[in-house]
């Protein structure tokens, strides 16, 4: 199988990956004292833009999981720096997280810098699988203000929310036996498709918090966030998740998650009783 590297080891999802495969890993991080405890794991250091270290950081290792960095305005630069220097370190496979709906002409504005990343990774040479994560599942309780409320411009479509778990565990069987994964993209996503007044409901039933939802207008949402004094592309970003949801790119439900991991994709509702 050959050495496996997990970036972004620090984050949720990485940390789950990197606790869950064990053994002979290399855990690509920015700070070391974060660094998940993985017997056997060695430590490797760099930021994604500095393709020097990142090429050290990569040498010797067959497969890479490729959490994509954090949201930043240069984030793309970020992704073909490291996608430059996974490559001339030698590696022969790069498992990237993707988003679902990637595209250039995506509602959701990240999504387009997913698809440039894929559009780069596939001209570098190397082998490569695509995972493209739906939104968070997790997420949908820190989505609820103080007062109770899920605010935004998503009006009734819907979203195939996915659990972190579920793709920790579709990213391990990737990383197992990349080669039967080459040149795959897999949509990962729950079981259903959700309108987030029915992903209100669950939360309420699931935490016995009474949460609502409702659905603003673009005005009103670009105006309840402006007390965050967020720069405007991550305003674009926030509000445009909601907008993609509007727009029902979010809504398709696949069975990669099972095909890939070999159990049932995880419901909004069994997530949050798990948690409670």
């Amino acid at each position: 199988m050959g050495l496996i590297v997990v970036s972004g080891a620090t984050g949720r999802l990485g940390g789950r990956v990197a606790r869950r495969l064990g053994g002979d890993l290399r855990l690509l991080v920015r700070d070391p004292a974060r660094a998940p405890e993985v017997p056997g794991a060695e430590i490797a250091v760099a930021e994604y833009a500095d393709r020097r270290s990142v090429r050290a950081a990569l040498r010797g290792a067959e497969t890479v999981l490729m959490v994509s960095a954090a949201e930043t305005p240069d984030r793309v630069a970020q992704h073909r720096a490291f996608v430059d220097a996974a490559a001339t370190a030698g590696v022969r496979h790069l498992v990237y997280t993707s988003f679902a709906g990637a595209a250039p002409g995506a509602t959701f504005t990240l999504a387009r810098d997913h698809w440039a990343t894929e559009q780069h990774i596939r001209a570098s040479g190397l082998e490569w699988t695509f995972l493209r994560d739906n939104l968070y599942a997790d997420f949908l309780p820190f989505m609820v203000g103080d007062d109770g409320v899920i605010r935004g411009p998503a009006a009734d479509g819907r979203a195939a929310v996915v659990a972190q778990d579920d793709i920790a565990d579709a990213a391990i069987a990737v990383l197992r036996d990349p080669s039967s994964h080459a040149g795959e993209t897999y949509d990962l996503t729950g079981p259903e498709a959700l309108t987030l007044t029915e992903a209100a409901g669950i939360v309420t039933r699931a935490t016995g918090r009474e949460v609502r939802y409702h659905p603003e207008t673009l005005e009103e949402a670009y105006a309840s966030r402006e007390r965050y004094q967020a720069p405007r592309w991550q305003v674009d970003a926030w509000v445009s998740t909601y907008t993609a949801i509007a727009a029902d790119e979010l809504a398709t439900v696949t069975g990669d998650v099972a095909r890939l991991t070999g159990h049932p994709a995880t419901s909004l509702m069994d997530l949050l009783t798990r948690a409670h």
